[in-house]
């Protein structure tokens, strides 16, 4: 099982001394936080996409391929890439170049995003969301795994005799999951795929998530991808760590009071116990961690929140060691609960070697 961190690269001023970082404060911030998740034993390490205020990762390539060159072991993913905004001729060359530039060490998570302004200063409607999902990434699967491909739709102009470069390292795309909030119509698409779905499972009860991962399951099963049970699912999770849990919540509640997204609304006492944010003690993180194999099954990769509403550098990066602390718990707890054949989340490494793989040959 994957375990990691997911960034969306807010700027907000820190409750407890009225002080925002700079933009480049922020960003440098983010190197130094996907540097310590590698240092800590972490798998992974994702970016959101944001184009306005006041959030700065504007181009996770250029970000990632930094890390990239940074770090050896971390993977590279996203959360999310924008699949309606973006072109999907740009998304199939981008990261390609980055898959190469990174040996392999990335995957994506492909997102409608939360932000409506956004459509129209890219030329797109709001209303077309799912459409332009599905269409576009419909022709980025073919661009990585057509060399030359001829095609028309709806929102771009059409393609002919076109090949996407650099071509995908080794013949093998970046896997992708497609990350929804609340779309069944994405955990459709990433079942007709037999690609990877991400319940972000940040902000919604568990009942919502576990209808969403069950969909999704069912559907990966339809489309004879395998058993319900081998769909490939991540989960996004939040969470805030002090050895003594009174410490914690005293701590995070000024953050969660003002957080951007959620602050002025709920209680922290509320938000705790109607979704899967966790603050308290490390054992109390992986009780909680663990318990979310009870509603969604056998999963693959847990991302977790660490950065965001004004929380300081130095608060994350003591996350980041408290993380590091119970993940090789959670990584044991999880694998003796697990069967066997329940598959790991795909790696290029992974792909490479199955299709090396001979296919059997049966006497007739």
């Amino acid at each position: 099982m994957q375990f990691g961190i997911f960034t969306v690269g807010d700027v907000t001023p820190d409750p407890t001394t009225g002080r925002a970082p700079s933009e480049h404060e922020r960003i440098t911030a983010m190197v130094a936080i996907a540097r310590k998740a590698e240092e800590v034993g972490l798998d992974v390490f994702a970016t959101g996409e944001h184009h306005n205020e006041p959030f700065v990762p504007s181009s996770p390539t250029t970000l990632l391929g930094y890390i990239a060159g940074q770090t050896s072991t971390l993977l590279l993913s996203t959360a999310t890439t924008l699949i309606t905004t973006n072109d999907p001729v740009k998304i199939a060359e981008d990261y390609a170049m980055l898959q190469h530039l990174s040996g392999g060490r990335v995957d994506l998570m492909l997102g409608r995003g939360n932000t409506g302004p956004v459509y129209p200063w890219f030329g797109k409607d709001i209303r077309a969301g799912i459409p332009l999902a599905i269409e576009n990434y419909a022709l980025l699967h073919r661009l990585w795994r057509e060399h030359t491909v001829d095609w028309s739709g709806k929102f771009r102009t059409p393609l002919q005799s076109f090949t996407s470069t650099p071509r995908p390292l080794d013949g093998i795309p970046p896997f992708v999951w497609h990350g929804s909030i609340r779309s069944p119509e994405i955990a459709e698409q990433a079942a007709y795929y037999g690609d990877g779905f991400f319940a972000n499972h940040i902000f919604w009860p568990p009942s919502h998530t576990q209808r969403m991962v069950e969909l999704y399951r069912e559907r990966f099963a339809h489309y004879g991808h395998g058993d319900a049970d081998r769909a490939i699912v991540g989960l996004g999770g939040q969470v805030f760590m002090r050895r003594n849990s009174q410490d914690a919540i005293a701590e995070f509640r000024p953050y969660f009071d003002n957080a951007p997204v959620y602050g002025h609304g709920p209680s922290l006492e509320e938000f705790t116990e109607q979704t899967p944010l966790t603050v308290g003690s490390p054992q109390q993180v992986i009780d909680r961690t663990l318990g979310f194999r009870e509603y969604v099954g056998d999963y693959q990769r847990q991302l977790f929140l660490l950065d965001h509403a004004g929380l300081p550098l130095k608060t994350v990066l003591e996350q980041l060691d408290l993380l590091g602390e119970i993940v090789p718990v959670l990584r044991r707890e999880f694998a003796a609960r697990r069967p066997a054949h329940v598959p790991d989340a795909p790696t290029h490494a992974s792909l490479l070697a199955a299709r090396s793989q001979p296919e059997e040959v049966t006497a007739s």
